[in-house]
């Protein structure tokens, strides 16, 4: 039996748009500003600092480690200092109420009857841990972070390498098995699959569903086979 549900964000529980149009082109809009702005502080200086270390430019200019954060973001890179400096940005316009973190109703739903039934909930996702919080904790629905456990990022290893889910097991109190990952991208269910975990594919918003996992198109969905 499945004891513990772990899902991904970006396209299983809030819109894939939401990320894309809202997130990034915020972050992009405020970055320079932000960063200029900040860069004496410790957490902003130290994601420089690791931007200088990753290009091999240690005496880099300000504007050479902003115009690679832009590149990055344009590239749609998922590199650490860049996630974190995301986070800040987003950190400040959740707080100014410029957008509202988008949670599907019927994930918040699903979420919430899981947790009351009794199963711990974690969330793996590309985004960092603090995006994380920032989006749960600003959601449409108001701050849901108490629905979840633990949340993990690619700290633990890429999405899409059996290696990372490993690791998030290593740290749970339960075996692979009684793991259900969640997910809308099927290289991160295979990898998921190859380290023992079971696997829900989510197929939403009219995206193509050839699959080799169980899928469902939306919450309403999901039975109590899906946890056998």
């Amino acid at each position: 039996m499945i004891k513990a549900l772990l899902t991904d964000i970006e396209g299983t529980i809030t819109r894939i748009s939401f990320v894309k149009e809202v997130l990034f082109p915020y972050a992009t809009a405020q970055l320079p500003t932000f960063v200029k702005a900040n860069q004496q502080q410790t957490v902003v200086a130290e994601q420089i600092d690791a931007v200088k270390v990753l290009i091999d430019q240690p005496n880099a200019n300000i504007d050479t480690v902003i115009n690679t954060l832009l590149e990055w973001i344009s590239a749609d890179k998922k590199i650490p200092p860049l996630k974190q400096l995301q986070g800040l940005i987003w950190q400040t316009g959740y707080e100014n109420g410029d957008f509202t973190g988008h949670i599907y109703p019927d994930a918040y739903q699903f979420l919430q009857a899981q947790q009351q039934a009794g199963q711990q909930l974690y969330v793996y996702s590309s985004g960092s841990v603090k995006a994380q919080h920032l989006i749960f904790q600003h959601s449409d629905f108001g701050d849901i972070r108490p629905l979840f456990t633990n949340y993990f990022d690619t700290k633990v290893g890429a999405k899409q390498e059996a290696s990372a889910y490993k690791n998030i097991i290593a740290k749970l109190p339960f075996a692979a098995n009684e793991v259900l990952f969640l997910s809308d991208v099927a290289a991160e269910l295979d990898a998921a699959k190859a380290a023992g975990l079971k696997t829900l594919h989510l197929i939403r918003d009219g995206q193509a569903n050839s699959t080799e996992h169980n899928y469902i198109n939306d919450f309403s969905q999901f039975t109590a086979e899906h946890l056998a």
